[in-house]
């Protein structure tokens, strides 16, 4: 798949190997078999440059052609093929498709760089929406976490929603999945940070928590919430609402960044 950049990109067949691995990335949710993120658009693509990620294919449709044989003019180790719109719009998974395919490599981390420094690591409990889980490791990144560990049942983080929904901090933002919960658990303990788990209702408002220390944020599934195992070890946070009983969980786990976001820097 790896070659020199053509100058202009290169017509390529419906039945050709490239795009049956993109159609199974998207369908799987999830890494193709060479290890690539499926990213579309123009801006997953120039997330991918800016954060200095190993991009070997492009597929465009022929409207966008010109405009991305331009963008990549000069880099090496990129093959870039062309379809009909008709054609290409069948291969994407968005319903109004920019017309940008990339096959990206993500980075690979270890749980030591989640957890460096003054540690601000957000847990993923079973989260099963790609959007809420990809705008969580925006919010994440934005409000300077240190990773995002997310436990095995969690969506793939290389979900193609996943990643679009995160504008491209999922190929910065150190991040491990699949993790099994005991193996989660011991690793909060073993590395001594405050554990607190979002609760809709009963717990310590986020304004009296101190978000200040070597932290872990649990984010619960959009049903059943944080599991029972991992709340037993934490202390329960809830952000205090008027008139709705809860939040979605981007949207809560969002607030709680950027409080402790303020807390950090109050304290600097």
């Amino acid at each position: 798949m790896l070659g020199a950049i053509s100058p202009r990109a290169l017509p390529i067949g419906l039945r050709h190997p490239l795009l049956k691995t993109i159609r199974k990335g998207i369908q799987k949710g999830a890494l193709t078999e060479e290890g690539f993120c499926v990213a579309e658009s123009f801006h997953l693509l120039e997330e991918a440059l800016r954060s200095e990620r190993e991009v070997t294919a492009i597929v465009v449709s022929e409207s966008v052609r010109s405009t991305v044989e331009s963008r990549v003019k000069g880099l090496s180790g990129i093959q870039l093929f062309h379809l009909p719109d008709r054609d290409f719009d069948d291969l994407a998974s968005t319903e109004n498709s920019q017309g940008v395919i990339s096959l990206v490599r993500p980075p690979s981390w270890t749980l030591d760089q989640l957890f460096r420094g003054s540690a601000l690591v957000i847990v993923l409990d079973g989260l099963q929406d790609p959007g809420n889980a990809g705008a969580i490791a925006r919010a994440a990144e934005a409000f300077g976490a240190t990773g995002l560990l997310a436990i095995k049942g969690t969506v793939n983080l290389h979900n193609p929603k996943c990643l679009r929904a995160s504008a491209g901090s999922l190929f910065r933002l150190p991040c491990i999945q699949g993790v099994e919960e005991e193996m989660a658990r011991a690793a909060l303990a073993q590395r001594k940070v405050d554990c607190y788990a979002t609760v809709p209702s009963g717990g310590k408002s986020i304004d009296q928590a101190n978000l200040t220390t070597r932290t872990a944020l649990i984010i619960g599934s959009e049903g059943r919430g944080v599991s029972q195992r991992l709340r037993d070890s934490a202390l329960d946070l809830v952000i205090p609402t008027t008139g709705v009983e809860s939040l979605n969980a981007a949207i809560a786990a969002s607030i709680i960044l950027y409080e402790a976001r303020r807390q950090r820097s109050a304290v600097r």
